[in-house]
């Protein structure tokens, strides 16, 4: 018996269920839009307008030194002392190393000795052929005037040899001294005090590098040059009035380098591997944050071009290159449009044609939905950021007071 009173509570509370789920049905229904169709969907957009827009292109590079010298011997000897602190700056003209001078002091003593022993010999000589000038109408021949003359040109001769020997030796007594060449950052020394080096030596004491500025090489598709070319001749792109291009760089971490650069020179010369061209750009590098060898990526300005924006993340980019994004038409209805060229602009792409004023660009929520579906378009801007920010409609006006 209680157990058919159990069952007959159960059955119960299912039907109480069912009945209340049968109560909301039509309440939930009341909100659908007429004939059972789906409500617009509600996405933001920009508006778009043609204006003029900066023309970028971004281009991988790798970071070079501004100066490089490889520091070697250029007389023999016995490491006596390194004077510079490995991985410091150092000024130009500052000592790096010091060679024993012990045998090259002797060689300049030595030099000085003969220039003087040569000097002594012109004095004899000048009065020897004055003394034949005298005589020569008095018994003296023009064969001994004539020895006397080359013999006091013999004596000149033999002083300016002696004092170029002198030079000589003052010459590879200085460069037992050797000096920076110019200001820079030193690497570890290869040789230690009391290491003997020879003259003009195939390796290396170290490097000494200068880091600012510092050189930015850049690689540039040999295709894309000739557009640029084409777009500049047919007046597409306007460069600026100085012909300057402004680089900026980010650096491997993301961050935009805060210093601007400029193009210091482009290589006249297509390479036959890659079908590439190098540009070198320099930038200042007071805090010596880029290094040698680090890479970076420049984004290169490249002029000024009349187009629409349509920012990246509206945006999508097929293989062959076609540029495609959706768009809320007259009947608000999600359209898409595809594009056969675009360039880049910072992070946005410039598409010239296309497009005109007035269209809504859809900038978000357009994930979900596809062409001829019916949406609710919502004006809105992207900050600098990337993120899509609504704008808020005006506040209405308050209503009069009776």
């Amino acid at each position: 018996m209680r157990r058919s009173l159990k069952f007959a509570s159960v059955i119960l509370a299912c039907t109480a269920i069912l009945a209340g789920c049968s109560d909301q049905e039509p309440a939930q229904g009341a909100g659908a839009a007429p004939g059972g169709e789906r409500p617009p969907t509600a996405v933001s957009v920009v508006v778009m307008k043609k204006a003029p827009q900066t023309l970028t292109t971004t281009l991988p590079g790798r970071a070079a030194a501004f100066q490089t010298a490889e520091i070697r011997p250029r007389v023999s000897g016995v490491i006596k002392e390194i004077a510079f602190k490995e991985g410091n700056e150092v000024q130009e003209g500052d000592l790096l190393y010091k060679i024993e001078d012990d045998t090259y002091r002797a060689a300049q003593a030595q030099a000085q000795a003969s220039v003087q022993k040569a000097e002594a010999g012109v004095p004899t000589a000048q009065s020897n052929l004055a003394r034949q000038e005298r005589l020569v109408g008095s018994g003296a021949t023009q064969v001994e005037l004539e020895n006397a003359r080359v013999t006091l040109l013999q004596a000149e001769a033999d002083v300016a040899q002696a004092k170029a020997a002198l030079r000589s030796s003052e010459i590879e007594l200085a460069l037992t001294e050797i000096r920076a060449p110019f200001e820079g950052v030193t690497t570890a020394s290869r040789y230690s005090i009391g290491n003997v080096v020879t003259a003009n030596q195939t390796d290396t004491l170290m490097t000494l590098r200068r880091l600012d500025p510092i050189y930015i090489d850049l690689t540039e598709s040999s295709v894309n040059l000739l557009r640029l070319r084409e777009a500049i001749t047919e007046g597409r792109i306007n460069r600026n009035e100085n012909g300057a291009t402004e680089i900026r760089l980010t650096l491997e971490d993301g961050h935009e380098y805060p210093v601007v650069g400029k193009l210091d020179m482009s290589e006249m010369a297509v390479s036959q591997t890659t079908g590439t061209y190098s540009i070198r750009a320099v930038f200042d590098n007071p805090e010596g944050l880029i290094l040698p060898g680090m890479y970076v990526r420049a984004t290169v300005t490249v002029g000024t071009e009349e187009g629409y924006l349509i920012p990246q993340r509206a945006a999508t980019r097929a293989a062959n290159g076609e540029l495609s994004a959706m768009f809320v038409s007259a009947d608000n209805k999600v359209e898409t449009r595809v594009f056969d060229e675009a360039q880049v602009s910072g992070t946005n792409w410039l598409v010239a044609n296309g497009i005109n004023d007035g269209d809504k660009l859809i900038v978000d929520g357009f994930q979900w939905i596809g062409d001829g579906a019916p949406v609710q378009p919502v004006e809105a801007k992207i900050n600098e950021n990337g993120i899509v920010e609504e704008i808020a409609a005006p506040a209405a006006a308050p209503a009069a007071q009776p």
